[in-house]
């Protein structure tokens, strides 16, 4: 299991860790996600073997968000 933050610019809401969270939680192989709005960051627990950075990035990216 692999832990990674990810900065996200552009959640500001409920409904934006929503969507993020949602995103995320529906790929194979994520096991936690914790949205944190006044850092503008997200914590993801998953496994390296099941999912990539870059599909956590595109499932974050396809919410409308940009990922650093």
């Amino acid at each position: 299991m692999m832990t990674i933050t990810l900065q996200v610019q552009g959640m500001t809401c409920g409904h934006c860790k929503a969507a993020v969270t949602n995103a995320l939680q529906t790929l194979d192989g994520v096991s936690r996600v914790e949205v944190h709005l006044q850092e503008g960051t997200v914590d993801v627990d998953y496994d390296e073997t099941k999912v990539s950075v870059e599909k956590l990035k595109e499932a974050i990216e396809e919410q409308g968000y940009n990922v650093k």
